[in-house]
């Protein structure tokens, strides 16, 4: 089977998002990101800030993708999926932590193509890391529950079918999101009331009825996010049912700290992403909404490398390998 191409995928999605531009009826050719401050301290603050984040969320993201492919004892099912999960969040923070970092020095314009191109990647890739951290759940639970079958189980076809599922699945989701906001009309006002080209606030300014549009969001936001809860949910409890039978308590810590990295990781993207999307339009609140925005769009993709790696031995011994073999070679 050929292999899903994310960076394809997205560069043949721009062309579709250009199209869907140029075909919706609107009188607004762009949009203006009111940003998280009027305050020139403030922002000067926040760039700085957010350029030291966003520095260290693609030193963190590349070192481990790079670590994971140099060492040859991290070639393993569990590893696969982390490497793409680091892709994921460099990619994640990529699509959104640039263009704040311009806003917040020179103009907040977005244009219309750009800001739907923006939600599209965006969007895209959440849903991909959802799903990807239930994969990651799968083989925790195969790993844990299966020990003597985890080689032949997770096999390089099913790792591989585990990581282009969500991709796939994603890409499509996105697609249709984006497809159904482009129906929107955006008569007098372009000011959005965000950092970034998020849906709430767009469909906020939209002068048509969004009824709809909302069902549908919610829909797909909220399969996206129970398959993925339940999946990861059902994997974790058969691997405590599986952990509480273990007799040593050397073995129930060995097997508690494979997974603890996961969960955690787990426990803070899901819990943002709940308190932002799974809740009625009504309640949205630009203060609180932007804050936990920041933190899952900006924060988090930074978060996710030190989580796996400081928490790791295998990791960290694979940096100290890595790092000797380059002083052995001089």
């Amino acid at each position: 089977m050929k292999a899903f191409s994310p960076t394809l995928a997205l560069t043949r999605s721009l062309k579709q998002l250009n199209m869907i531009g140029r075909r919706n009826n609107t009188n607004v050719a762009d949009f203006i990101l009111t940003g998280l401050s009027d305050s020139e301290e403030v922002q000067m603050a926040l760039f700085m800030l957010f350029l030291l984040i966003y520095l260290t969320t693609m030193l963190g993201n590349v070192g481990m993708i790079l670590i994971i492919r140099l060492d040859l004892q991290l070639h393993t099912p569990m590893y696969f999926f982390l490497t793409h999960l680091s892709f994921i969040d460099l990619s994640y923070s990529t699509v959104i932590t640039p263009k704040t970092l311009v806003n917040l020095l020179t103009s907040n314009h977005i244009s219309f193509t750009g800001c739907f191109a923006q939600m599209f990647f965006f969007v895209f890739l959440g849903a991909a890391e959802c799903f990807l951290l239930s994969s990651m759940a799968c083989d925790r639970y195969v790993a844990i529950c299966s020990p003597l079958h985890y080689p032949v189980t997770m096999s390089k076809r099913l790792c591989h079918a585990l990581v282009t599922g969500p991709y796939v699945i994603s890409f499509i989701n996105s697609f249709v999101n984006v497809v159904w906001m482009s129906r929107l009309h955006f008569c007098d006002s372009n000011v959005v009331r965000h950092f970034f080209c998020d849906t709430s606030p767009i469909l906020a300014l939209s002068c048509t009825d969004t009824y709809d549009i909302e069902i549908m969001i919610y829909i797909l936001a909220g399969s996206t996010l129970m398959v993925s809860l339940i999946t990861i949910s059902a994997s974790y409890m058969s691997i405590l049912s599986t952990i509480l039978k273990i007799n040593s308590t050397s073995g129930k810590q060995k097997a508690f700290s494979t997974c603890a990295s996961h969960l955690l990781g787990v426990t803070i993207f899901y819990g943002t992403l709940i308190f932002t999307y799974l809740k009625p339009r009504k309640s949205y609140s630009l203060g609180k909404d932007q804050v936990v925005s920041v933190f899952y769009t900006i924060v988090i993709p930074m978060l996710n490398p030190l989580i796996y790696s400081l928490r790791n031995k295998e990791v960290k011994n694979a940096l100290i390998r890595v790092m000797q073999r380059r002083q052995d070679s001089r």
